[in-house]
């Protein structure tokens, strides 16, 4: 059976004969950062304002819940990591604890679906913000993006240690500007009530409660990127500690942070004005740093959004290395080129797929929608630890955890995709009920041929 091979307790040598290895660059500390960036993002600048029209003045208090229930699935990634640590680790490891390739390839594609739709929205926000500062039109902003997409490939192309060394210098600049967020406006903390929340919230304990765990909905996908880490796990020295440690400690950094920014958001702005304002950020720092140049902020988003689709690409281009290996995908795929040590021909066909992606212009639905294939993964991945954990014969990691834990994740998660199913816009849930169909028929269409060839060596 194709993919047998990827349930054997050894892991796949990527250099068996004389196929060169993928290239072992990455510390804990750019693991961290690595997981950092990916998490910060662009989005929560947006984000802040959102909560705020949820939640009031109580938005850090959001951030804190929705950091407790990510971190359920966290850990998971986390002792998962430290068990099987291979690129493609998601398909793999959920191919292994199911004990089924479709599984397997569904939970690799829905990931890589999640990473390309991001890398394509990165590309054009990129475009965007670059065609203001130059004072280019739309055509512009189209060849921007395209221009933005190869210099991407090339540096992902070029290798991990430089991808890498870009990312933390990109993640150092975004971290850096929402503390300068909070440098600017901390004189204003103590100002305000923190629990204050909008009507009937002042009123009732238990509404307020309530309201933060709306609230905490929300910005629990202010969390989402930490997923990204187990993907470079062949790329890391000394991997079963790297990839715990590097995520746990992204995990807080970014808590930190948050809960910072938001402190002081509602400090500086009231937090009516703060839901209603297009760039919530923005507007903090018009208040309370106004001498400071609006171009900063500009720039600081660039490296934001840079740095968001360049650890997605990353993460693309070694799922789809991790699943050729598996025989989910052609086997030319795991290429790695003999030089540069980086999976060639996984990223110039990424590049095939992503660039019409970034070009149609009009994949925020679709961008939504694999958020929700991105919790079915979840889900199916705190599942996974929980049949490995009681499986007899399974290794060991050196970061494990209870099993009550990734139960409780497993349910969390199962629960944020109903919240969003539910009470969201039904756009999102039918289009990613429509990419989880066309994943099914790509796999009965692909997985005869694969049966056929067996896994790759």
């Amino acid at each position: 059976m194709a993919g047998s091979s990827a349930l054997s307790d050894a892991p796949q040598d990527a250099g068996a004969g004389s196929r060169p290895e993928l290239h072992r660059t990455i510390g804990p500390f750019q693991m961290a950062l690595y997981g950092l960036g990916s998490m910060l993002g662009s989005g929560v600048y947006g984000l802040i304002g959102q909560a705020a029209g949820q939640v009031g003045n109580a938005v850090w208090l959001a951030f804190l819940v929705a950091l407790v229930v990510a971190l359920l699935t966290a850990l998971s990634y986390a002792s998962l990591g430290s068990r099987y640590p291979r690129a493609g680790g998601a398909a793999y490891i959920s191919e292994r604890a199911y004990r089924s390739p479709l599984i397997g390839f569904v939970v690799g594609l829905a990931v890589a679906c999640s990473s390309l739709t991001s890398v394509a929205t990165q590309s054009r926000v990129f475009a965007a913000n670059l065609a203001t500062l130059t004072g280019g039109g739309e055509s512009m902003a189209t060849w921007l993006a395209v221009g933005f997409l190869l210099l991407l490939t090339g540096l992902v192309l070029r290798g991990i240690r430089e991808s890498m060394w870009v990312n933390v210098l990109c993640t150092c600049i975004e971290a850096g500007g929402l503390l300068l967020v909070v440098a600017v406006g901390i004189s204003y903390w103590g100002s305000v009530d923190l629990f204050e929340t909008p009507p009937p919230g002042e009123a009732a304990s238990d509404v307020m409660m309530l309201l933060v765990l709306q609230g905490a909905v929300l910005t629990f996908f202010a969390f989402i990127g930490f997923e990204d880490t187990i993907n470079v796990a062949e790329e890391c020295r000394d991997p079963q500690r790297t990839i715990p440690i590097g995520l746990i400690a992204a995990m807080a950094m970014a808590a930190v942070i948050y809960v910072a920014v938001a402190i002081t958001a509602v400090s500086v702005l009231p937090w009516r004005e703060l839901a209603a304002a297009p760039g919530p950020l923005t507007a903090v720092m018009e208040r309370a740093a106004p001498w400071l140049p609006p171009i900063v902020y500009t720039a600081i988003t660039l490296f934001a959004v840079a740095n968001t689709a360049l650890v997605n690409y990353v993460t693309a281009s070694r799922l789809a290395y991790g699943m050729s290996h598996q025989g989910l995908l052609p086997s030319w795929l795991g290429r790695v080129h003999a030089t540069r040590r980086t999976p060639h021909l996984a990223i110039i066909a990424l590049f095939v797929v992503v660039t019409p992606l970034a070009l149609i212009g009009t994949i925020g639905q679709l961008a939504a929608a694999t958020v929700l294939l991105l919790l079915l993964v979840f889900a199916l991945m705190n599942g996974a630890l929980v049949l490995l954990k009681n499986r007899q014969g399974e290794p060991h990691g050196r970061f494990e955890i209870p099993v009550f834990l990734p139960i409780l994740g497993c349910l969390v998660c199962a629960g944020l995709v109903i919240v969003r199913v539910t009470t969201g816009d039904w756009r999102a849930p039918a289009l990613a009920g429509g990419m989880l169909a066309g994943i099914l028929l790509l796999y009965a269409l692909f997985r005869p041929k694969a049966d056929r060839l067996g896994p790759n060596p």
